[in-house]
């Protein structure tokens, strides 16, 4: 805490950010203000009601100290993964709240969504941005956007616009660059985030939907049409109009003769390893091409078909090197269930989803700090998990046994001194957790 509160400017702000740390890391149902300060013996609830919602402190240079730290801890290379999740809520006053698509509940509701990226190596995976996503209905009512507290600033960005904000902004603190990012379908199929990340010369591994149109072999853009193409009414000048017809990612992968598909495994689960059917191969993508736009580079189609289904379940492109192996692809590709494990693990056992102020800086405040509490037991795994195998929340608390990745080192070793302090809240015990 001494270390990366140290961004904070007055005592009084770091006293009530420990507060709320303990408030976030101690058993409890409840991770919002008012239970917090119940439970706490230091606990006020207007004191870290105006902390978290009113005071004016930088949530991003904490952030950063914090990213600095865990990629440390973590271990070089790694991935960035993208991914975002929702927060269902009551009302119409909640910053940014809105009927949308909700990926928790996997169906339109009225809820909040944030955007993530993660930082994630085989050591874990540790969040290192957030952004909250904000309907243009938001931005265009200026009633809401005051009493929200949103920044006269902000305009409107999708999902994938705000996760190469904050690629950006990991980069601009120093950060190094990932080995690849991975990202889901929502993200991946959109060719504007793919190129962004080429154009950083950044490495992707990205899933895409099963409609997506590629060529199997590369076209290039024609020097000129036909004569009879422009008699019959086509454009002059070069053109990939009389190119061969692209298919959906989804035909390919039915063409593809059996020796094309390969059984892998990719990492140890409950039930032991998981292993599934891959073939890949190096494609072209032809989005814009009717439209004469500028050819794409050629890259990877990695296609998975689990043995008894009975067609493809999931796709992803890649821009790694031609000579990658096909294990390395479907390493990268299956590494977001890191990011899956750590929203749950934040939301069950430290409140991640239980803010209830309604504006703009006390939910990025929350985030942080949440972050914070994470960090510290990510940490604790890292730094003693070689010496037993401990649980990164304690077993009294409900839920935690389907939170732990099966055969992974211990997350904590302070599930005793969580217990102790629990049972003996005493200030001296507050003060050394």
């Amino acid at each position: 805490m001494a270390e990366l509160l140290g961004s904070l400017r007055y005592a009084k702000q770091r006293r009530w950010a420990q507060v709320y740390m303990r408030g976030l890391l101690l058993e409890g149902r409840r991770k919002s203000c008012q239970p917090m300060a119940g439970r706490l013996p230091d606990g006020d609830e207007q004191s870290l009601q105006q902390f978290v919602n009113q005071s004016p402190w930088a949530w991003t240079t904490m952030r950063a100290a914090i990213a600095h730290k865990m990629t440390a801890a973590l271990g070089p290379g790694g991935a960035w993964i993208v991914d975002d999740t929702g927060f269902p809520k009551q009302g119409r006053h909640s910053v940014g709240v809105m009927r949308q698509y909700c990926p928790p509940l996997g169906k339109r509701a009225n809820c909040q969504v944030g955007v993530s990226v993660s930082h994630a190596t085989q050591q874990g995976a540790m969040p290192l941005d957030w952004r909250l996503y904000l309907p243009q209905e938001w931005l265009e009512d200026p009633a809401r956007r005051a009493q929200a507290g949103i920044p006269a600033e902000a305009g409107f960005q999708t999902k994938w616009q705000l996760a190469l904000e904050m690629i950006d902004e990991l980069r601009a603190w120093g950060l190094s660059d990932p080995q690849v990012v991975v990202a889901d379908a929502s993200y991946g199929t959109v060719t504007e985030f793919r190129a962004a990340l080429t154009e950083r010369r950044l490495c992707y591994v990205v899933q895409i939907k099963s409609d997506l149109g590629v060529w199997t072999e590369p076209v290039r853009r024609m020097s000129a049409a036909p004569r009879a193409a422009r008699q019959r009414g086509r454009p002059r000048g070069a053109s990939y109009r009389d190119a061969p017809a692209p298919q959906s990612v989804r035909q390919v992968a039915l063409a593809l003769p059996a020796r094309a598909w390969r059984t892998i495994s990719w990492r140890e689960g409950a039930k032991g390893k998981l292993t599934s059917r891959f073939a890949a191969l190096r494609v072209q993508p032809s989005h814009g091409h009717w439209h004469n736009r500028p050819e794409q580079p050629l890259v990877w189609l990695l296609i998975e078909w689990p043995a008894g289904e009975p067609a493809p379940t999931k796709y992803w492109l890649s821009n790694l090197p031609a000579e990658t192996p096909r294990r390395t692809l479907v390493r990268w590709a299956k590494s977001r269930w890191w990011i899956e494990l750590n929203y749950r693990e934040m939301k069950e056992h430290l409140g991640l989803d239980h803010f209830e102020g309604r504006g703009y800086a006390g939910w990025h405040h929350h985030f942080t700090l949440v972050m914070l509490a994470f960090a510290f037991l990510l940490a604790e795994r890292l730094r003693r998990g070689k010496r037993g195998r401990c649980r990164l929340f304690p077993r009294s608390w409900a839920g935690c046994s389907a939170c732990s990745p099966p055969g992974a080192e211990s997350a904590s070793c302070a599930a005793s001194a969580f217990r102790h302090t629990h049972d003996n809240p005493s200030p001296v015990t507050h003060a050394t957790i």
